[in-house]
């Protein structure tokens, strides 16, 4: 009882344990020495030991590196006895992550072997250790073929594995034939295995897909689920393994050619059929999971059906009775049921369903919506994402549904949620999405406010009731979004209230007010506070916004504080500061009585210590300083006109396509694609598209750089002042130099085409049918004209082109994204290119991006030749 109950009973065990594990310990090396005393190598269940037992890195290593040591003794002894076992433990030494490349020839002796567990113990370290990058491998396609034609089952089955595994092109054309025939065999085992392997053969080697046609076609021709109850009881059920082996095999045949594709179209009745009696067959319990009859087979079919009923309406009609069977049936309770559903919606979208068919469709995925887990909630959202441009008002059904998954706190949902919004936005709504987004902006992270920003700007852009509303949404989105507003959305606030008169002076008196509330926290909402008050700062002064309501007058010291604060503000950008100083500046012409105090606030920056504040304020100075030239270089931009408001939503939606004119880089315009995920494949700059090089910009510069050497460097400032007028008068000579250019000989085409070749590769022709219109000589009438004489259908087809600065193009969307094979049918898209300024002829640098035969394809391609003689 003393033992029992006093402390040392406790450290009384723990000794005695540990004296036990010594002694196991101890037992086991003197097993191993003596084992290896008497030429027996270390067992694998010995190793793995070992190697727990280490208890550090630098243990582990003594340990591999010691039985590799070992192995590699035995290996050069050549004994056969022990090279199982041996290679067995050199794959368990790779799976660590040491080298073991020095038992590939071991392996190859192993599959060599006659006994079946050298062949498998060889196999699996074939499959491990070679590739198809080492030349080794090649050295066992004679043991392939040999073992393809084993009489035993496993054997055959081994080397189907392995072939699958590490197939080369060179191993695949020389077995190809075995698997085929294999394909054949009666035996359900080796077809389902077959089956897989020509499928791995396929994708290596697209071109052997022919000589499977025949045989996976007969795969199909496996007896009806009931047939394989019955089977069952008899412990026939592999016909399952078979089926869905081999339909795995028609699919990527299908993707991969189009002949093919159009071939099983015809077997669409033999697979609804199956389809149909998985549906109805009785329970199964080789088969059943949670319920539902084989669903990995169901969700295999239903994939091959979506694949085979794409653009055909006949496949289509024949699968859409099983296909609303299996929505309405399928219980959606448990993850196997919603797996089905999830492929039958994807299909319905995809085929040409009926329209009540796309409803029941819609519904599931608004069930999914409810769903509490999360990975449904966000296929459900994504799926929708797609479904739009299908039946959007089906899905308009589920908005407010959609609208509550912003309030989720997982991250990915809230993305597609957001994405979802923005693209259920039409004229009807957009009063309450616009609510509802503000909201979520509120609380949202940066990331979603910078997208919010952007895509709020095209939705009210496309939607708003009127100018007055756009505006004032846009600055309550810029408020709430404070610093994350991307550059291109100021771009476009400055645009739209340089075009729009109308609400010039309600705007610049908003933002007033709203820089007045905020400081460094809505830098973009100062920048586009500065312009403004910087180009209609007078309207500030006397601003009356109904003839009816009273005059609101703003002090202009008050005007003149807030720039001074936000130049002056130490946390406050650079590019803030900058608007700030270009708007004080231009104060002067607007607010006289204050253009002392102005020019002192702007000399305060001529010892910034930020070199392009210090270099803009010395020229202002001197700007100021020129009395003759001020009024007319700082009075009001003119409308901005580079681009259309319409061109800077299609900017903010394809990247920063923005030109810099200052730096002399040309005018680019491209179409706004249907097709959104061609559309966001174009950010990189369309800049790269345009050349390199402006005639009349090079005419420019040289000018200018005569007037400069002609004037003293203190009196002419950067070229600016005091030779203005010879600079302008040498332009326009220039100029009118170049108004008898190449396009005005195009006054001879009248109402006549001319057809310019573009391009002719990959079976893909482009044509230019171009016209010179009689009713504007400055116009030209350009028609694409793109056909396919491959065998390939051309999908997600984008055209993109660019000009010189001289130029203007505006280009409508093409008729379709995709071009038949076969010269079946032809893609058309219009152009039109206005002549803005006199230049040197047109050129022309036009960009295709395509997808062919699941390629995805880009040409660059320069059109100079513009004028024809007829």
């Amino acid at each position: 009882l003393f033992i029992y109950k006093s402390e040392y009973f406790l450290s009384f065990i723990k000794m005695a344990m540990n004296a036990l594990h010594s002694t196991v310990e101890k037992l086991d090396q003197l097993k191993i020495k003596l084992g290896r005393s008497l030429g027996t190598p270390m067992r694998l269940r010995d190793l793995i030991r070992q190697v727990r037992a280490a208890r550090t890195a630098a243990e582990e290593r003594t340990v591999v590196q010691k039985e590799c040591a070992n192995i590699r003794e035995t290996f050069r002894e050549e004994d056969s006895v022990w090279r199982c076992r041996n290679v067995a433990k050199l794959l368990y030494i790779h799976m660590l992550g040491y080298a073991a490349h020095f038992g590939q020839l071991e392996c190859l002796k192993l599959i060599a072997s006659s006994r079946f567990t050298d062949k498998r113990v060889g196999y699996l370290g074939a499959m491990l250790l070679l590739d198809e990058k080492t030349d080794v491998h090649l050295l066992i396609t004679n043991s392939l073929k040999s073992d393809l034609n084993s009489q035993s089952q496993f054997v055959t089955g081994l080397a189907l594995s392995a072939l699958s595994s590490i197939c080369s092109q060179e191993m695949c054309r020389d077995l190809a034939g075995e698997v085929e025939r294999l394909l054949k065999s009666s035996n359900t085992y080796l077809r389902k295995k077959a089956a897989l392997c020509a499928f791995r053969i396929i994708k290596k080697v697209p071109d052997l897909l022919e000589m499977f046609v025949s045989s996976s076609r007969a795969l199909l021709n496996e007896k009806n689920h009931g047939r394989f109850f019955n089977f069952a009881i008899e412990g026939k059920h592999r016909y399952l393994g078979v089926l869905i082996s081999g339909i795995c095999l028609i699919q990527e045949m299908c993707e991969r050619s189009p002949d093919v594709l159009v071939y099983f179209k015809k077997l669409v009745p033999n697979m609804v059929r199956i389809l149909k009696n998985l549906l109805m067959s009785g329970y199964s319990p080789e088969h059943d999971v949670t319920g539902i009859s084989d669903p990995f087979l169901q969700v295999k079919l239903i994939k091959l059906l979506r694949l085979l009923g794409k653009n055909d309406m006949d496949c289509s009609e024949t699968m859409n009775d099983i296909l609303a069977q299996v929505a309405t049936n399928t219980e959606n309770s448990k993850n196997v049921g919603n797996a089905i559903l999830y492929e039958t919606v994807l299909t319905i979208m995809d085929i040409r369903s009926e329209s009540g068919l796309r409803v029941l469709a819609v519904n599931i995925l608004g069930r999914f919506l409810l769903n509490p887990d999360k990975n449904i909630r966000y296929v459900s959202l994504n799926t929708l994402a797609k479904t739009v441009n299908v039946d959007i008002t089906a899905v308009q059904r589920h908005r407010t549904t959609i609208v509550d998954c912003l309030k989720d706190p997982d991250i990915t949902i809230k993305k597609r949620a957001v994405e979802l919004c923005f693209a259920l936005i039409n004229a009807t709504n957009i009063r309450s999405m616009t609510k509802e987004i503000l909201i979520f902006m509120e609380t949202a992270e940066p990331e979603f406010k910078a997208m919010c920003s952007s895509n709020m700007y095209i939705a009210t852009e496309r939607f708003s009731p009127n100018r007055r509303w756009h505006f004032d949404t846009m600055l309550k989105v810029m408020k709430v979004a404070g610093n994350n507003v991307p550059d291109d959305v100021i771009s476009s606030m400055i645009q739209l209230i340089s075009e729009c008169s109308e609400i010039q002076a309600y705007a610049v008196v908003q933002l007033y007010k709203a820089a007045q509330e905020d400081t460094t926290a809505a830098q973009p909402l100062l920048q586009v506070a500065c312009w403004s008050i910087g180009e209609f700062g007078d309207m500030l002064i006397n601003y009356q916004e109904s003839d009816d309501s009273e005059l609101v007058r703003i002090d202009e010291t008050l005007v003149l504080n807030l720039l001074e604060k936000i130049l002056f503000h130490s946390m406050m950008h650079i590019n803030t500061k900058e608007y700030a100083l270009t708007a004080l500046c231009k104060m002067c012409t607007r607010f006289p009585n204050l253009e002392n105090e102005i020019q002192r606030s702007i000399e305060k920056c001529n010892v910034s210590m930020n070199l392009e504040l210090q270099q803009r304020s010395c020229e202002f100075n001197r700007l100021l300083d020129q009395r003759s030239l001020r009024d007319a270089l700082l009075e009001r931009m003119p409308v901005i006109t580079g681009k259309s408001l319409h061109s800077a939503v299609a900017n903010i939606e394809n990247g920063d396509l923005d030109e810099d004119l200052e730096n002399g880089d040309e005018h680019s315009s491209d179409a706004v694609s249907a097709d959104k995920s061609a559309r966001s494949e174009q950010n990189s700059d369309l800049l790269l598209l345009i050349n390199s090089e402006s005639p009349l910009q090079i005419s420019a510069t040289s000018v200018s750089s005569k007037v400069s050497k002609q004037s003293s460097d203190y009196k002419d400032l950067l070229g600016l002042f005091s030779t203005s007028s010879e600079l302008s008068s040498t332009i326009d000579e220039k100029a009118s130099s170049l108004s008898d250019s190449a396009w005005d000989s195009m006054s001879q085409i009248q109402s006549k085409s001319v057809v310019i070749p573009v391009l002719n590769e990959n079976g893909l022709v482009v044509n230019f049918t171009v016209e010179k219109l009689s009713t504007n000589p400055a116009q030209l009438s350009i028609q694409l004209i793109a056909t396919n004489k491959s065998q390939f259908e051309i999908e997600q087809f984008f055209f993109q082109a660019a000009v010189t600065k001289a130029f203007q193009i505006t280009m409508s969307p093409p008729s379709s994204t995709v071009i038949p094979a076969n010269e079946a049918g032809q893609l058309t898209q219009a152009m039109t290119v206005q002549r803005m300024t006199p230049s040197l002829p047109l050129k022309m640098r036009v960009k295709l991006n395509y997808v062919q035969n699941g390629s995805a394809r880009e040409t660059m391609v320069e059109v100079g030749s513009f004028i024809v003689d007829i």
